[in-house]
């Protein structure tokens, strides 16, 4: 009987050595601060009525120690926790992009190429996984223990994650937050294969609409190609090769675009203002899904430099359609 999930990604061996650590000190400490009240209580308890203390005079040097040391282990913990963190929340260049949507009570998961699948998630060992996440209702926290992953998704914003899968094999995946009456049923299952099998995979089930492709349907739906054309004289700025780039806001600051940005950009257009073009955008809170949202974001990342999974080819550019009509 194991104490801990297998451990099946990069990551497990590092939580666990940490939270290890932590146990080791907390268990230390706690037998031997115990220990020592109940010494310092019987050796010195009052043995008669008339019995009178002596003056303890204070040691500068124990003082120095118990102060110093326990300091040493909170900056090591400091130190050990914030590597850790770091390493969690720093996905690789080279990762596969996955979108989940949460919705009571259910994971729905969109693959670049089109694939979708519900409360299942495929990937490939050795393979960095980034999660682009979203909400349709309340918080939930997707939770994978053996790869003691776990983040929380928050409406009205995107949480950002990554693991990599070590072994192949089927793994719990559960909601960690609770988010209503049917909280508990909302779990499913993450399969880690070997990348042979996961192309397999990919190549022998049916894929619909890449999630490109989707992005720039709704992109011509909702006629924001009338605004973020590539030309001159635009009435908004250009799409094309805009994610992770710099982009001067009018009240004089930077902004990197990332999807955090272009979502705000969507649904609260008039929070932060690109330099040179005026404040007509209309909200499109409440008109466009989470489903919507990630799929316009796909989009928008693939008229990029470096596209993701390809998906650049499957979508047209805001100069090659025709206008929506009104």
């Amino acid at each position: 009987m194991s104490l801990f999930p297998e451990q099946a990604s990069t990551f497990a061996s590092h939580v666990d050595a940490l939270y290890g650590f932590l146990i080791a000190v907390t268990a230390f400490f706690s037998l031997l601060i115990g220990t020592l009240v109940v010494v310092f209580a019987i050796r010195y308890r009052r043995r008669s009525p008339d019995e009178i203390a002596t003056d303890v005079h204070e040691s500068g040097l124990l003082e120095i120690v118990w102060t110093v040391i326990p300091l040493g282990l909170v900056l090591i913990m400091f130190a050990w926790g914030a590597s850790v963190y770091f390493r969690i929340t720093r996905p690789p260049a080279d990762a596969i992009d996955l979108y989940v949507t949460a919705k009571q009570w259910m994971w729905k998961i969109q693959h670049t190429d089109g694939h979708r699948e519900m409360n299942e998630l495929h990937v490939p060992i050795g393979q960095p996984v980034r999660l682009t996440m979203a909400s349709e209702d309340v918080i939930h926290s997707f939770y994978v223990p053996a790869f003691r992953f776990k983040r929380d998704v928050v409406p009205g914003r995107f949480s950002i994650a990554w693991f990599e899968a070590t072994k192949p094999g089927r793994y719990h995946l559960f909601c960690a937050e609770f988010c209503g009456t049917r909280h508990s049923g909302m779990i499913g299952w993450v399969y880690a294969m070997k990348p042979a099998d996961y192309q397999a995979w990919l190549s022998g089930g049916a894929s619909g609409e890449t999630l490109a492709a989707a992005g720039a349907r709704r992109f011509q739906e909702q006629a924001c190609n009338t605004c973020h054309a590539e030309q001159k004289g635009a009435r908004g700025p250009t799409l094309v090769g805009i994610f992770g780039k710099s982009v001067r806001m009018q009240n004089g600051q930077t902004v990197v675009v990332d999807e955090a940005y272009l979502r705000e950009s969507i649904t609260n257009p008039q929070a932060r203002l690109v330099e040179g073009f005026p404040p007509i955008m209309p909200t499109y809170q409440g008109l466009i899904s989470e489903d919507g949202l990630l799929q316009l974001i796909a989009y928008i990342k693939s008229l990029s430099p470096a596209p993701a999974e390809g998906a650049a080819a499957a979508a047209p550019t805001p100069t090659e359609r025709k206008p929506a009509k009104p």
